[in-house]
């Protein structure tokens, strides 16, 4: 089963950045062969190949759930909400890069989301999800498994 890794995020927003920042984190991980990381940042057209094959998605990224910063989340795609417009920072949800990458069915795909502690300018990460890094990865791992 092929695993595609997606750490999204604008790299230049604090902990908004966190997916990527895991993503970069992720080759020096034990993972498994049919694993693929790729650091999308805020261009998932970029992904659209790797999409188009993968029969798994993992996708990091910040996200707003309202508990304490760092905070992991693990949701399920059915469960996330799917935009009537483009409206995210990133240009294109996920389920417009799923159908764009022309899938017919949507594989198997969860969101490790990372509660956020500062976004704002900046490229470095927030003392709190960079404490928070190992518990991130692992929480990526535990899926890929």
């Amino acid at each position: 089963m092929a695993t595609l890794i997606l750490g999204i995020g604008n790299l230049l927003l604090g902990d908004e950045g966190v997916g990527v920042h895991v993503a970069r984190a992720l080759p020096q991980e034990r993972l498994p062969e049919n694993v693929t990381v790729l650091e999308v940042g805020t261009a998932f057209l970029e992904a659209l190949p790797e999409i188009e094959r993968a029969d798994r998605i993992i996708v990091i990224d910040a996200m707003h759930g309202g508990h304490a910063p760092g905070t992991v989340y693990r949701v399920p795609y059915d469960d996330c909400v799917k935009p009537e417009c483009i409206a995210s920072l990133h240009g294109f949800d996920l389920s417009r890069a799923i159908f764009l990458a022309g899938r017919e069915t949507v594989p198997e795909t969860v969101i490790i989301g990372v509660e956020p502690a500062r976004i704002d300018w900046g490229t470095e990460l927030s003392p709190e999800i960079m404490g928070m890094l190992p518990a991130i990865i692992e929480a990526v791992k535990t899926e890929t498994m």
